[in-house]
């Protein structure tokens, strides 16, 4: 993969606290870097995409392609419990100018290499143009399994357009399985209304997608994924963090007027994590220049830290 890149030493660092116990270990003292991208046998395979092309395409704020080494240096100081030993950083995928294509292209290849290895993958974008790559890469990766989407978002991202963007990844992969006359199985749970024309809540009831809006997410968010992961053999779980409310997450191409709390996200996190059936799971559009004092970059972070916790 040419557009991949390892990541600098520099980016893992933290406190050592290891004169105290044996176990007083962070995640830069636990996780393994790659200096090559060399798939394992198991683990978790953390990826980064910096991209931020769908964003530009789809008229956002630019920024989310230095996402991935800011959200690592986030996790780097975090305590390392049950599961983070098992975190391979396999590097990064860079686009080279517009090439947003070639690159997606990229990341569903590596995918697909860990998956088929035995990895679980964990992807730090970049735009939710991820999730075209990421999603692709699972599904190929198991071809005859049902694979559900399940998507924590405000915005239903299945945009028409002439090409690839951080609005299109769910009609991508909808159109993906189509061609393959596979079931396309989706669920966004957080969406607002106010945030999505008539026309792609239209396309949604078209493709059968499981909605859980804003207002009743708290209501109906946990009964509505048991039904989905009842119906699938893998999940894949994508999180766009303008999900969150904008006091929370500022550090985003649209932040949410309302959004879901990272208490009310967390649960459904977990439930989707201790299922067995999570393969793959991404964070997208998280954009540093827009963070206040860290904070989005910490929040983020703590997300991805639960998610390999749980994982275990």
């Amino acid at each position: 993969m040419t557009l991949w890149q390892p990541v600098s030493a520099s980016v893992w660092q933290g406190r050592d606290d290891r004169a105290e116990a044996s176990n007083a270990l962070r995640l830069f003292q636990t996780v393994r870097q790659c200096e090559h991208f060399t798939p394992g046998a198991s683990g978790i395979a953390l990826i980064g995409f910096a991209c931020d092309e769908g964003v530009r395409r789809n008229h956002g704020r630019p920024g989310a392609a230095l996402a991935p080494d800011v959200l690592r240096s986030a996790l780097a100081n975090m305590a390392s419990h049950q599961g983070h030993d098992r975190l391979w950083d396999m590097g990064s995928i860079y686009v080279e100018g517009e090439a947003l294509e070639a690159a997606q292209q990229a990341l569903s290849d590596a995918v697909l290499a860990c998956q088929k290895s035995g990895m679980r993958t964990l992807v730090l974008g970049g735009g939710h143009e991820t999730a075209w790559a990421h999603g692709r890469g699972v599904l190929d990766a198991f071809a005859n399994e049902r694979v559900a989407i399940v998507n924590l978002d405000a915005h239903l991202d299945l945009r028409n357009a002439d090409r690839s963007t951080s609005g299109t990844p769910f009609r991508q992969l909808a159109r993906y399985c189509a061609a393959q006359s596979r079931e396309f199985q989706y669920a966004c749970l957080g969406v607002s209304r106010a945030a999505n024309t008539e026309a792609l809540w239209d396309e949604a009831a078209r493709l059968n997608v499981t909605l859980v809006e804003d207002l009743r997410f708290s209501r109906d968010a946990l009964s509505s994924l048991e039904k989905v992961l009842v119906q699938a053999d893998r999940i894949y779980l994508t999180i766009d963090l303008d999900v969150l409310p904008a006091g929370e997450m500022p550090a985003v191409s649209a932040p949410a007027a309302l959004g879901i709390s990272a208490r009310e996200l967390l649960p459904v996190i977990e439930c989707i994590c201790r299922s067995g059936k999570l393969q793959a799971a991404d964070l997208v559009e998280f954009n540093p220049q827009y963070d206040r004092d860290g904070q989005g970059a910490r929040l983020a972070a703590r997300l991805a830290w639960q998610i390999a916790h749980w994982w275990a």
